[in-house]
């Protein structure tokens, strides 16, 4: 069920969907990194009891501002918001081929 609109996504959006093998975890390299990444701050077993949502929010931001060599030393959050800024620009004029809803 998580994955049950792909293809709506993928034709609202004109992009393909892969999904990696089960155990695979070479065919999800820059998935394995983030993980590898968060683990920096959350080892395996860390309790969340104790973290706050600003504890949280902190480990968020620090990882999603670190520049990565497959985003071509651009940080995560400088590429999404160009790429939001790409889809919103186009929400703006009517012959848009992106069908966004709500």
């Amino acid at each position: 069920t998580e994955s049950s609109c792909h293809l709506l996504v993928d034709e609202a959006l004109g992009m393909l969907t892969y999904y990696a093998d089960p155990y695979s975890s070479w065919q999800r390299g820059t998935n394995e990194n983030r993980n590898g990444r968060i683990r920096r701050y959350l080892p395996k077993g860390t309790s969340f009891d104790d973290l706050s949502d600003a504890d949280l929010q902190a480990i968020v931001d620090e990882i999603n501002d670190t520049p990565l060599k497959v985003l071509g030393w651009e940080t995560p959050n400088e590429v999404w918001y160009r790429e939001l800024g790409k889809v919103m620009s186009k929400t703006s004029h009517p012959e848009t081929s992106v069908a966004l809803t709500n």
